[in-house]
């Protein structure tokens, strides 16, 4: 009898980096099933780097991406793809991660096919389907059809009940917390060695700041870089155009502004340790961040991770150049507001997600494998 296939979807640096550590471990299973993982390429070069950092090759890579992609571009390309491959390969379940396109197309590929599927960081979501776009878009229209809803806390847990779903529904903790620390275990990089003092990190790349309020969180940056000389800025610069000139424009000529790449995925994490504070719009940063104690303010008016917010872990600042360089100045000049955001627990798992997913997985197919991750009162449930 042929072992079922799991088919897992990947498409950008974010999904890939918290797919990773399931794709580990059902793949330590692969003498009961067999993991196919599927590379759609929306985003190629920074793909590549997650990819590579998690050693993992791709079974198949659908190299999507093209210059001046827009979004119906790569939801098209995509789903005639993934349809094509589910038409000819027989598959038991489908897993993919996130918000992103490749997800939901992953998703809607599995639905039209009745193929069931799984979603890895299930239940975030924001007050409004356009904030974050298309992200939050994508997020619900995957819960209406997914058989296995994997949510990271509790509080997404409840979003989906509220939402009536209940089948199907477990709390596992988010996979990304065992994913930075795996990377953060092996990593040797190093940061800003020859700066003896504060780091503040700037990550940037949200559609909805794009333009103006890009431009006035650059202007706030710069703000506090002049308010506190002990501090260096590090700019890790998305590959995106509209970012990256006006990042160029007001910070490129500041002594203590670095602008650079996009780190791979083993470097950034290090640049996170390193850092002092963070300021980011990026979500995957909200989580990892307080693993290390580094309190973020977050260059959003609303987050689906309001744990971190609730947990005083992160604070939302928007992209107001007022609000950024008050609550930057308060945590660089106050230690004991300081310390009050970088010693808060971190409401995000105990980084076992990845194993309590697998088990999961493996006994929705009729695999009795053994549930390495014991659940307790204090830890992510099994059950929702």
């Amino acid at each position: 009898m042929a072992k079922p296939r799991i088919v897992c979807v990947v498409g950008t640096r974010p999904d890939t980096i918290k797919s990773a550590p399931v794709i580990q471990e059902l793949r330590r299973y692969q003498h009961v099933c067999e993991t196919v993982v599927i590379a759609t390429g929306q985003h190629r070069e920074m793909l590549a780097q997650a990819l590579e950092t998690f050693d993992i090759v791709p079974n198949v890579d659908f190299a999507v991406m093209t210059p001046g992609q827009t979004l119906a571009d790569i939801t098209t390309r995509t789903l005639s793809q993934l349809d094509r491959y589910l038409a000819e390969h027989e598959a038991q379940i489908v897993l993919a991660q996130g918000d992103t396109t490749t997800t939901f197309v992953a998703g809607l590929a599995a639905f039209y096919r009745q193929i069931p599927f799984g979603h890895i960081e299930a239940g975030l979501r924001t007050p409004t389907i356009w904030s974050p776009f298309p992200e939050e878009f994508n997020r619900r229209a995957v819960g209406m059809f997914a058989a296995l809803h994997f949510a990271p806390t509790t509080e997404s847990a409840d979003n989906l009940r509220k939402e009536g779903i209940t089948a199907g529904l477990h709390v596992t903790g988010n996979t990304g917390i065992d994913a930075v620390r795996q990377v953060a275990e092996r990593s040797t990089a190093q940061w800003a060695d020859d700066h003896p003092g504060r780091v503040i990190l700037l990550t940037t790349h949200r559609r909805e700041n794009w333009g103006a309020p890009q431009r006035a969180i650059a202007r706030a940056a710069r703000a506090l870089l002049d308010a506190f000389p002990d501090t260096l800025l590090i700019a890790a610069m998305h590959r995106n155009p509209a970012v990256r000139e006006i990042l160029r424009d007001e910070l490129g000529a500041h002594p203590r502004a670095q602008l650079i790449e996009p780190p791979e995925y083993a470097d950034f994490v290090k640049l996170m340790q390193r850092a002092h504070l963070i300021l980011t719009d990026s979500g995957g940063v909200q989580e990892e961040a307080p693993a290390f104690g580094r309190p973020v303010l977050v260059l959003r008016e609303t987050t689906e991770r309001p744990e971190g917010v609730d947990a005083g872990v992160a604070k939302l600042v928007g992209a107001d150049y007022d609000t950024i360089v008050r609550s930057g100045s308060e945590l660089l000049s106050d230690p004991t507001a300081y310390a009050a955001m970088s010693q808060a627990q971190s409401p995000y798992g105990d980084g076992r997600a990845a194993q309590r997913i697998r088990y999961l997985v493996l006994r929705f197919l009729g695999i009795d494998a053994e549930p390495e991750a014991m659940w307790d009162s204090s830890k992510p449930s099994s059950t929702a």
